[in-house]
């Protein structure tokens, strides 16, 4: 091999090496929250591209307790919620060396949805409770025309699914009739599909066909009502690190939190922090 040649050769291998750990560097994954990673992330994170073309990003929304065990197991730098992390996810994490970070990143307000056809124009708090555990299975019973109510949640894994629970709930049951779905967009639809049909949704997901978004007690989930918090179902949505954020998940949390992160949170439709 000529002198000549053998430069070229460690040459091109120096440039293979940096080539591979610059392109595993700027490679982020992040799990989680179905009501964040649905719309809002991949938004933020198409917009964090054009400043940092050589990211990319790899998210997985399939529910909050999926972005906890992620963290806590390492496949995931952040972990996306909807509801902060329980006593045994934070003990867990611990066992594993790992500290969690709560970051709020987000407001949002867990609106009750009905189909457009129904003729509800406003359901108290305790309706809300009577129909999701099933004490009241039928619309003439919550003020609506008769027909037998079918309840659509999420499911188990979801950061919503514990929320609403906690929120509207008194941490009581679902019905056992209650059909679970994967995400927002999956109630949605079958809300917008079934005339008798109920579910929640996070704010930004409140604009599908055939689905109208019932106030509680004579509130609306807005801008407003969920910053001054009189809407009841308000609730913050966070990102999770394991501590402080370092390199390429420092400048993802800091994009989300920076004017130009908030501006994206608020066309998608959730309420930016003050």
């Amino acid at each position: 091999m000529s002198n000549h040649m053998k430069t070229t050769f460690i040459i091109l291998l120096f440039a293979g090496l940096f080539a591979s750990t610059s392109a595993h560097a700027e490679r982020l994954v992040i799990k989680g929250s179905d009501t964040l990673g649905a719309k809002l992330v991949p938004q933020l994170a198409e917009q964090f591209k054009s400043d940092h073309p050589d990211a990319t990003f790899d998210i997985a929304a399939e529910g909050s307790t999926t972005g906890f065990a992620a963290l806590i197991d390492g496949t995931a730098p952040i972990g996306m919620a909807s509801r902060p992390a329980k006593t045994e996810e934070i003990a867990a994490a611990k066992a594993k060396g790992v500290t969690l970070k709560e970051t709020t990143v987000a407001y949002d307000g867990i609106a009750v949805i009905v189909n457009a056809a129904n003729p509800i124009k406003n359901l108290t708090k305790k309706q809300v409770e009577q129909i999701f555990t099933g004490e009241v299975s039928d619309w003439s019973a919550a003020g609506g025309s008769g027909g037998a109510i079918s309840i659509y949640t999420r499911n188990t894994s979801s950061g919503t699914y514990s929320e609403f629970k906690e929120l509207a709930m008194k941490k009581r049951d679902y019905a056992p009739s209650a059909q679970k779905m994967a995400g927002n967009e999956q109630i949605a639809a079958e809300v917008g599909k079934n005339p008798n049909g109920v579910g929640y949704v996070g704010l930004a997901y409140t604009k599908a066909q055939g689905i109208k978004v019932v106030p509680i007690d004579g509130e609306s989930p807005s801008n407003d009502s969920v910053q001054q918090k009189k809407y009841p179902y308000s609730r913050p949505t966070f990102f999770y690190t394991n501590g402080e954020p370092v390199g390429l998940v420092k400048q993802f949390v800091d994009f989300t939190l920076s004017p130009a992160g908030q501006k994206i949170v608020a066309q998608v439709g959730f309420v930016p922090i003050k």
